[in-house]
């Protein structure tokens, strides 16, 4: 009898743990998915939100509008405010859009070509102004030259370790010209785990590397999980194209 309640108790214990896991596995993402979208909302706001008159700050509206109201004293109390999130959202992309407008034209051209010979004439801030706007431009073009579209795999630290990477585009100018290769050199981005947002830049023979079917998007979860998640949907524990016999 002692035997039989203990293994209840067991299973029971057993049971609980594995629905506790299960809802982690449904909590987790969507948990970490809305703080970081909150997160960076809020970011956003406390960058954009001191250019906007308090009186039009969506607290002050809805304390305007809503203020006086009965239920709303119920629900918040008297001295409570609510804090609403986005407002600088709307007015970055507002201004962004504007900005855009603007620039496409010929006096934002006049007026941004200006600046750009203005800027030029400062060392330090030439410096960085021009590797930001070069970042800017490679990271927003929106032509599909330059992108990343191709995941490969490369041999890094050493022979017979490899590593996935995403290939940038054919190397360059002087870059090209002193790498002793009888062939084309390629460069790659090879990002690090758990953040592929940093990496390191490898300039490597044609040759030495290979190419994925994977996509961009499966290749950054593969390295985001340490190689837990495999975009497969035969058999999500092998690579894509690999199906056990």
């Amino acid at each position: 009898m002692d035997d039989h309640s203990h293994r209840s108790r067991w299973r029971m214990l057993s049971g609980l743990r594995n629905n506790f896991l299960a809802g982690l596995v449904v909590v987790v993402p969507i948990a970490l998915t809305m703080w970081m979208i909150w997160t960076f909302v809020g970011w956003i706001d406390s960058w954009v939100l001191p250019f906007v008159p308090g009186y039009y700050h969506p607290d002050a509206l809805i304390d305007r509008f809503f203020g006086d109201s009965e239920w709303f004293k119920m629900i918040f109390g008297e001295d409570v405010r609510v804090n609403v999130r986005g407002l600088g959202v709307v007015v970055f992309l507002v201004f962004t859009v504007f900005v855009g407008w603007i620039a496409k034209g010929l006096i934002g051209r006049s007026f941004l070509a200006w600046g750009e010979r203005l800027v030029d004439r400062m060392p330090v801030v030439r410096s960085l102004y021009n590797g930001l706007k070069q970042i800017a431009e490679t990271v927003f073009n929106q032509s599909n030259e330059a992108k990343f579209d191709t995941a490969c795999l490369v041999e890094y630290p050493r022979k017979g370790i490899w590593a996935i990477a995403f290939i940038s585009t054919k190397a360059k100018g002087e870059i090209d010209a002193k790498i002793p290769v009888d062939e084309d050199i390629i460069s790659v981005f090879l990002p690090t785990t758990p953040n592929p947002t940093s990496g390191f830049l490898l300039f490597v023979p044609r040759h030495s590397v290979i190419k994925l079917d994977m996509s961009v998007e499966d290749c950054a979860k593969l390295v985001i999980s340490a190689g837990l998640v495999y975009p497969n949907a035969k058999d999500p524990s092998q690579p894509i194209g690999i199906t056990k016999n």
